[in-house]
């Protein structure tokens, strides 16, 4: 008896040391219009968005709730998959833990991948998707990457960084490495920061040095490696889901930043076709953390727009 005793402690033990429960968090009333936040990833987390932006919306009349996906962020789990299944899951137990039968979904960046499949597979659960820089095409952006690089490149006469593009060129555009490979010229040039913000973004990035949340924060560098791993769908085009969904009734709205070097002009314009031009707003002086860059239109565009649908 007392062997099986401490076998059940050992496995309890072992069962939290590798399982820790999903972090969420909600602003504001329940009884208002609930939006969940999808973050950026894979290895990332909804912490620049709860230190910079719940708050702020949610005093607009929403019920926001954030949270990090399973082994992301603070949602620590040596043992998640961080595929796409994964996320589903992770999400509708985020629809159980907070009560909700239908929400309105916000996926940045990567999160608009899980987005787009996630309201496909279950509609009813969806009153409205707010892509905020969010992944189409992943091929689309990843030759937006290697091509406006390469006309930095050639400007420069930067003869070393075009014969490393030119090599990349030659890679398996499925491969980890590839996508890796990319997104080092993305981060050499700047293609995720804004050069000159304005007062109340400059503001906001000045905090990133002292606020709590953000200072506690680690990322899971063995994330995009995990993910590899575990999903069939490494590369995909969401942009077939977001055409079903509209003919399927669902609203799509839709945030981008003209600054942002993941997205050409020709993709937010074939976004704009799809889910309506006046249900798209392509931002100026604004990049990748569009919440931040442009905050007040961010909100003031969440607030218009769903009030209409409510």
């Amino acid at each position: 008896m007392k062997t099986v005793f401490i076998s059940f402690l050992f496995v309890l033990s072992s069962f939290i040391a590798v399982g820790q429960p999903i972090y969420s968090k909600a602003f504001g009333k329940p009884t208002d219009n609930p939006i969940i936040f999808l973050h950026g990833g894979p290895g990332s987390s909804s912490v620049y968005f709860e230190a910079a932006a719940a708050k702020k919306l949610s005093d607009q009349g929403f019920y926001v709730i954030i949270y990090d996906r399973r082994g992301e962020g603070r949602s620590v789990n040596q043992q998640a998959k961080m595929n796409y299944e994964e996320a589903f899951n992770d999400l509708n137990n985020i629809y159980k833990k907070y009560s909700l039968t239908k929400a309105n979904l916000i996926g940045f960046s990567f999160g608009g991948l899980i987005t787009s499949q996630y309201a496909v597979k279950y509609p009813d659960k969806v009153k409205s998707i707010i892509l905020v820089s969010a992944l189409l095409s992943q091929q689309a952006s990843y030759h937006t990457i290697l091509n406006s690089t390469e006309r930095i490149y050639a400007q420069q006469d930067d003869r070393i960084s075009l014969e490393d593009l030119r090599s990349i060129s030659k890679m398996d555009t499925n491969s980890i490495g590839y996508r890796t490979a990319v997104f080092k010229h993305a981060s050499k040039n700047g293609y995720f920061s804004l050069k000159h913000p304005d007062s109340l973004a400059k503001a906001i990035y000045s905090t990133y040095k002292t606020d709590s949340l953000i200072k506690s924060y680690v990322k899971n560098e063995q994330a995009v490696v995990t993910f590899w791993k575990h999903e069939i769908l490494k590369n995909i085009d969401v942009l077939p889901q977001i055409k079903k969904l509209v003919n399927a009734g669902i609203s799509i709205y839709a945030l981008y930043g003209k600054q942002d070097g993941l997205y050409s002009s020709n993709q937010v314009a074939q976004l704009a076709q799809i889910i309506g031009v006046s249900r798209l707003k392509y931002l100026d002086n604004c990049s990748h953390t569009l919440f931040i860059d442009q905050q007040t239109k961010f909100i003031d565009s969440i607030k218009d727009w769903l009030n209409v649908s409510l």
